[in-house]
């Protein structure tokens, strides 16, 4: 059986830039440990696998090359990069996921596709877990959760930049993830925040740049710097950019993609 395979930079619009994902689309849904060893095999921090509905409407699971996961921001914009150059004509898709519900993808000016995500803002927290302190080279100002990841606040972007970790101790921390942010001074481009995110326990070490996060970041800052439009970057060492709007109870993310692979699967 041979099955195609698309292979998308995510929020960048240089090649080598971003969140690579892969993304493959079929009419059924493999077997959940074949998705899963092709995962393995990729090797990148998410793949896509998509369920085609009819032309707009789709189903998506993401795999890491550890598990499933429940929400992906980056594979999700890849997937409908594809979609969106597979059918030309299209200027709205759907897809669905049991974590997030229903998704709008749609198409944005200047090449930008705009995504629809639940509003998921973190909560600030009472307690701080030890291994969190402990597993971070630099103390948090301060410390909230949703969801997803732990949301460390720093002071500066410096801090951002520069902080260290320890994946072995984060560990302790699944099934949740670690997000270190802060106010965009001191970067480049004029971003109203940066972020990096950390996610031993679930992908990986470091991910190049997290859709899903900034349905949690994008409110926090919202809120913090009173405006509804922000700008971010993802200051890995591929770093990404993301435009955020936040609406209620909705967050839009919008991104660019551009192409890496386009080959064939031979299972």
């Amino acid at each position: 059986m041979k099955i195609k395979i698309d292979i998308i930079d995510a929020f960048t619009d240089v090649r080598f830039k971003g969140n690579s994902a892969a993304v493959i689309i079929t009419d059924t849904w493999l077997p959940d440990e074949l998705m899963q060893s092709i995962a393995i095999e990729n090797n990148l921090s998410e793949t896509a696998f998509v369920k085609r509905l009819n032309t707009q409407d789709y189903q998506i699971r993401w795999f890491s090359p550890i598990t499933e996961i429940d929400f992906c921001g980056h594979a999700t914009l890849a997937a409908s990069f594809v979609i969106f150059k597979e059918h030309k004509g299209l200027e709205e898709i759907r897809f669905t996921a049991k974590a997030v519900g229903e998704v709008v993808i749609t198409k944005s000016y200047d090449s930008y596709i705009q995504m629809s995500f639940p509003n998921r803002m973190p909560q600030k927290l009472k307690s701080v877990p030890t291994a969190l302190i402990e597993g971070l080279s630099i103390k948090p100002v301060d410390v909230l959760r949703n969801e997803q990841a732990y949301v460390v606040v720093y002071r500066d972007s410096c801090d951002v930049i520069s902080v260290e970790k320890d994946d072995e101790i984060l560990k302790r921390l699944a099934p949740f993830d670690v997000v270190v942010t802060a106010k965009g001074n001191n970067v480049e481009g004029e971003y109203d925040f940066i972020s990096r995110y950390f996610w031993p326990a679930n992908g990986g070490g470091e991910d190049p740049v997290t859709g899903s996060i900034h349905t949690g970041l994008a409110p926090y800052w919202s809120a913090r710097l009173d405006k509804n439009e922000l700008k971010a970057y993802q200051a890995s060492a591929r770093g990404g950019e993301l435009l955020c709007r936040v609406d209620g109870e909705r967050v839009y993310i919008s991104g660019k993609a551009v192409q890496y692979l386009e080959g064939v699967i031979h299972l």
